[in-house]
């Protein structure tokens, strides 16, 4: 599995911001658009809001970046010569 992109850890980083209700910037207008478009999030009177999709697609992309953390650690491990303390 490839580690995440760029483009999905920004991604990642605007649905944050949407779920907890901060204001967007200028460089986020072609993200917000093809976030509406897939279906990710919603406008409403309030502003931007998470779809089931959008919070499902967070938590992935949440799970992407614990994932490749992990390898990080366990590949710094084995480079170290820790590979017994990496099994416990």
């Amino acid at each position: 599995m490839d580690a995440i992109s760029l483009e999905e850890l920004a991604l990642l980083e605007v649905l944050k911001r949407i779920s907890q209700h901060e204001a967007l910037t200028d460089d986020d207008s072609v993200v917000r658009e093809r976030m509406i478009e897939s279906g990710l999030v919603t406008e409403n009177d309030e502003g931007l809001v998470l779809t089931s999709a959008g919070i499902e697609m967070c938590k992935s992309l949440q799970h992407r970046v614990a994932a490749d953390a992990q390898v990080a650690k366990i590949l710094q491990q084995r480079e170290n010569g820790d590979v017994e303390a990496s099994a416990g």
